[in-house]
């Protein structure tokens, strides 16, 4: 008789542990994200950057010295990815192809 009432027992707690296991399943929604492929930075020769943005970088980086130069097309308008070299230190700015800085260096003060 014992046995008989702890098989019932097992049986219902299998039955609820199951149930339970059951309700916790939720069900997983695709979400479908539409990611936008961005052109990458080609590299270009730092000679043949437009004279605008080497203008730029004399008048408010006064002593740098363009190391490498990289560009890409954004909205019809070339922008251009810089690794300047000012006083000794180096730093990465982003220009457009009429001289307007893109990002201005968190270190340097706005002019």
């Amino acid at each position: 008789m014992k046995k008989f009432v702890l098989s019932i027992m097992c049986t219902g707690a299998l039955f609820f542990a199951t149930q339970n296991m059951s309700a916790q399943v939720e069900e997983v929604e695709e979400i479908s994200t539409e990611v936008e492929m961005q052109e990458e930075y080609a590299s270009v020769e730092v000679s043949e950057l437009p004279q605008a943005v080497k203008d730029a970088i004399e008048a408010d980086y006064s002593g740098a010295v363009a190391t490498e130069a990289w560009m890409k097309t954004k909205e019809g308008k070339k922008v251009y990815k810089l690794k300047l070299d000012v006083d000794g230190k180096t730093e990465k700015v982003y220009i457009d192809q009429d001289g307007n800085w893109m990002k201005k260096d968190k270190n340097k003060d706005t002019k």
